[in-house]
């Protein structure tokens, strides 16, 4: 897998220094639409990791791959072209061309990307595709923020802020139920107890592998996101970026 990005400008003299920003946490805890928001404010760009995961398992389910089989699903690992586009307001998923925004998001995939996403042949290929993409964004103005489970901990460990974001399991089968339900419309019917057992699964899955497990970097910021509203989130990471910036700039200043 390579990844390319297209019209890389380098950074202007006396503009702000790239910043890289890691946000992590667990689904319905707001990371997607808090990190694209976030992108969006400050003129980032915005890469989202867990679609890539599941783009690369739509591509197994897709090709044959039986996704229970490690060893299988292993040597399947370096044959789709995943790439992904960064901007945060469009934001695209391809695998070998094909656009994968719409089926990477089914009950399907849903169901079987934990199961890829653990085997360490996979995360290896899409941990080198993230880092090439951080790689061209940072060497560009503003910056990249980059969303997942294990951004601050395993793929970017020196990202110059990271934040990991959490709730309740109640809120978070709630955002996620209102996601489904604008999947399914008015008619169809979502059951949130279902939802929550269904995330506390994805948890234990996530947090127990043995490769890059979910997990909260010892530097990195909380932020409980239960009683938060989109806007208040997002105001809250803003300011962290502009604070980590303003320090840079004074200890740049310091030993020029």
């Amino acid at each position: 897998m390579a990844a390319t990005v297209q019209g890389a400008t380098p950074v202007p003299p006396g503009a702000p220094a790239p910043v890289v920003v890691a946000i992590d946490g667990p689904s319905g805890t707001g990371k997607s639409s808090t990190s694209k928001a976030v992108a969006a404010k400050l003129g980032l760009s915005y890469l989202d990791t867990g679609a890539q995961y599941r783009a690369i398992t739509w591509w197994m389910l897709t090709h044959g791959v039986d996704v229970h089989d490690p060893a299988a699903v292993a040597a399947a690992a370096g044959r789709p072209a995943i790439v992904s586009g960064t901007d945060p307001s469009a934001p695209t998923i391809t695998a070998d061309g094909v656009d994968a925004s719409g089926p990477i998001r089914t009950a399907e995939v849903t169901a079987a990307v934990s199961a890829v996403s653990a085997v360490p042949r996979v995360r290896e290929a899409i941990t080198a595709l993230q880092r090439g993409i951080v790689a061209d964004a940072a060497g560009r103005p503003g910056g990249i923020v980059v969303e997942g489970r294990d951004i601050g901990t395993t793929v970017l460990p020196d990202a110059d802020l990271k934040v990991f974001l959490t709730a309740s399991p109640e809120a978070r089968a709630a955002r996620r139920g209102g996601e489904l339900k604008a999947r399914v419309g008015e008619q169809g019917s979502v059951d949130l107890d279902a939802t929550r057992e269904a995330l506390l699964r994805r948890d234990a899955a996530d947090s127990s592998r043995a490769t890059s497990p979910l997990a909260k970097a010892d530097d990195a910021v909380e932020v409980d996101t239960t009683d938060l509203t989109l806007d208040q989130v997002v105001e809250c990471v803003v300011t962290l970026i502009e604070d980590k910036r303003r320090t840079g700039a004074e200890e740049g200043q310091r030993t020029a």
